[in-house]
């Protein structure tokens, strides 16, 4: 099996972009760039993506990539389908937030 799929806590960042880009400069705006992370998640689906494995200090094995001002972490399962971890801007605190994230 092939596809993607978005954690809960990655669903509520999606959410989070659309508020503040919809509230920020409008609805066609957010739409269109949550149109283009999803567009990002099919590229990494299809290793159509340039991507980095997530530091070690981190402590997960996985990867990230940039879309415009957001880094998004993800892994790989062993079927093959990709697991969209979280979405975090690019001026947060990478490694406390991901920490947050990922916390059960």
């Amino acid at each position: 099996m092939t596809g993607f799929t978005v954690s809960e806590i990655a669903g509520q960042r999606l959410d989070e972009i659309y508020v503040y880009t919809r509230d920020t400069w409008g609805e066609a705006q957010a739409e269109t760039y949550v149109r283009e992370l999803f567009g990002c998640f099919d590229r990494i689906m299809r290793h159509d993506q340039a991507w980095r494995a997530v530091p070690a200090e981190f402590g997960v094995d996985g990867f990230y990539c940039r879309h415009a001002h957001h880094f998004i972490y993800w892994r790989q399962f062993a079927d093959g389908t990709v697991g969209i971890v979280t979405i975090l801007h690019e001026r947060m605190h990478q490694l406390d937030r991901f920490r947050e994230d990922s916390a059960p």
